[in-house]
């Protein structure tokens, strides 16, 4: 599976970590941060999330220092579903139920093992469709709406 992987300073530990544990075997591109400097999370999310909607990768993983700015910033790319996640089930389930593209997580928040299982997890599971697949079509639908 090619995966796009980013994260701003505070995600720099867990995803050096990520890249000689979970995401080996899959095709990875590296969208940074490579070292401690401060950097803006947002431009981090926006170029992964890119290569997820354009179909260049299957798959994101962001890691900032609780996952949450991150998501929040790749939902605002047309066609992403981010999900930041720190528990198994919650990570198991965004991909089942919703179908969820990007992984968020937050190096501050989960540690090394516990990242590694998240996104094993998250990358072996498959959607669901069904009753969902109606769901995640409202979404799609949204996107496609102009704003008011």
């Amino acid at each position: 599976m090619k995966i796009a992987i980013g994260c701003d300073h505070n995600g720099l530990a867990l995803k050096e970590a990520l890249l000689k544990s979970a995401l080996q075997g899959h095709s990875v591109r590296d969208f940074g941060v490579f070292g401690p400097e401060s950097v803006d999370y947002p431009d981090i999310a926006f170029m992964v999330a890119q290569a997820v909607a354009s179909g260049d990768c299957e798959r994101g993983i962001l890691i900032c220092g609780t996952g949450i700015g991150m998501a929040i910033a790749a939902n605002k790319v047309k066609g992403v579903r981010a999900a930041a996640c720190s528990d198994v089930y919650s990570a198991k389930m965004s991909r089942r139920d919703n179908d969820a593209n990007v992984l968020c997580l937050g190096g501050r928040v989960v540690g090394p093992g516990l990242a590694a299982e998240l996104v094993t997890t998250w990358l072996n599971e498959s959607f669901e469709g069904g009753r969902h697949q109606r769901r995640v079509e409202k979404i799609r639908q949204r996107e496609e709406e102009r704003p008011r």
